[in-house]
């Protein structure tokens, strides 16, 4: 590998694991990006289950390993440490819609009545509603580790000779083999060119960050969007306040198994450095963003987190700057890294193909309830402010108001109600306290 200066790039090697097909789909890609720091080493295998072997042998040769999918992915971590770091090609993406308009041009299957394997539920779903077709009987069998693979074939036959499916589509090319056998109409998905490149490029920052330094600083910008909080909400609010310290504190909790700093950068943002060792371990190996899964979870807050890397730590704050901007117009549930030379990733929330991570439901399922009640009857009003005081809340449900007081009470405790400074009134006595609702945490 070269080292970066005097306009040198520096080299990085790859080596790709995987079926012939992905494995040779991956070379083209890699080499219609044309990028001359990139150095493939091809290591094809006929079962998920040589992926170990396989990335054994070519290990010494290569700075990162760049796996066919999550299967086997797992299946060769499972066998035993890699002596090179590794990522993986994630599933679905857009080439499921090219898959499901395949079956359909060609008449392999009708899309609306298949069995899909790899992908999440929520997923498929969405995947579906874009295009405005009916997942109604479409059933999903998701990946979640490798035992879950090994019963992919059972979920599509299954399905088929029962007559609830016309075909299947399925991401495993042994599973894809079995189903020829078995009679069964499928389709092999493989991933789209612009899923191939983004896998490549993180493999490449995965194997820059192993061979150059993994105390490289990586900086990264934590900000919460102006739209979560309310019109009315100021830096003197009560509640406001007891959000950034919640904030902070979930940010620090997060940052400390990263040995990582954490700074207040403005009124809506934090800044945080680390280093992409840490990093690296903190994401998974830059496949699923940081501290946004949790912290939607636990604040119900949705987070824009942008992630720089440089060669100094001006360029680094720089990156990131751009990066949280990214993900600013990308929306909630995502994070952007930008690194030197116009590297460019998504990070999911969650792991693609993976179960999307949630957080324990309140023990206090009482409160969950009056609090679901009270959002329905907010929302038939369209309410959408969510603030309500104890005379409020006893005229939505009906009760007294020493009750209603109870149950803001309540709510306060389990997390799923802001208390707000009561309001300034010329009336004698004191003021109603206003609370501020949370229905976000019961909404995911």
């Amino acid at each position: 590998m070269h080292q970066p200066g005097s306009g040198t790039r520096e080299e990085i090697t790859i080596g790709v694991i995987g079926a012939d097909e992905l494995v040779h789909r991956v070379m083209s890609v890699a080499r219609a990006a044309g990028n001359p720091s990139w150095r493939l080493i091809p290591a094809v295998y006929d079962d998920e289950q040589d992926a170990h072997a396989q990335a054994i042998k070519i290990a010494s040769r290569v700075d990162v390993c760049l796996f066919a999918g999550p299967l086997p992915y797992d299946l060769a971590t499972r066998q035993g440490d890699l002596p090179v770091p590794a990522t993986y090609v994630p599933v679905g993406g857009s080439a499921f819609y090219g898959t499901l308009l395949r079956g359909a041009l060609e008449g392999i299957f009708d899309p609306l009545r298949i069995s899909v394997d790899s992908m999440s539920v929520d997923d498929v779903q969405t995947a579906y509603r874009e295009i405005g077709l009916d997942p109604g009987q479409v059933h999903v069998q998701q990946y979640v580790q490798p035992e879950s693979a090994g019963k992919f074939l059972d979920f599509h036959r299954a399905l088929y000779e029962r007559g609830e499916t016309t075909g299947a589509v399925t991401t495993v090319p042994t599973v894809a083999q079995a189903l020829v056998g078995a009679g069964v109409p499928s389709l092999k998905m493989t991933a789209a060119g612009v899923t191939i490149r983004h896998a490549l490029q993180t493999a490449v920052l995965i194997g820059s960050g192993a061979r150059l330094e993994e105390s490289r600083i990586v900086t990264m910008i934590v900000r919460v969007p102006s739209g979560a909080f309310p019109a009315h909400a100021s830096p003197s609010n009560y509640w406001y306040q007891e959000l950034k310290l919640s904030l902070h504190r979930e940010l620090l909790r997060d940052a400390r198994p990263m040995d990582a700093a954490v700074l207040v950068r403005d009124e809506h943002s934090y800044l945080i450095v680390t280093t992409m060792g840490s990093l690296n371990m903190a994401t998974d190996e830059l496949t699923v963003a940081p501290f946004v899964g949790r912290i939607a979870a636990e604040l119900g807050l949705q987070l824009e987190v942008g992630i720089g890397l440089g060669r100094s730590t001006r360029e680094a704050e720089l990156n990131a700057q751009a990066a949280v901007d990214k993900a600013s117009a990308a929306g909630a549930d995502t994070a952007y890294l930008v690194g030197p030379g116009e590297t460019i990733l998504q990070l999911p929330a969650a792991r693609t193909g993976a179960p999307k991570p949630s957080s324990a439901p309140p023990k206090d399922t009482k409160a969950v309830d009056i609090l679901g009640r009270l959002a329905a009857k907010l929302e038939d009003e369209s309410d959408t402010e969510r603030i309500v005081d104890a005379e409020r809340v006893a005229e939505l449900l009906g009760v007294t108001l020493r009750t209603a007081r109870r149950m803001l009470n309540s709510l306060v405790d389990e997390g799923l109600a802001w208390p707000m400074p009561p309001a300034r009134s010329s009336k004698v006595g004191r003021p109603p306290r206003p609370y501020q609702l949370l229905v976000e945490k019961i909404q995911r």
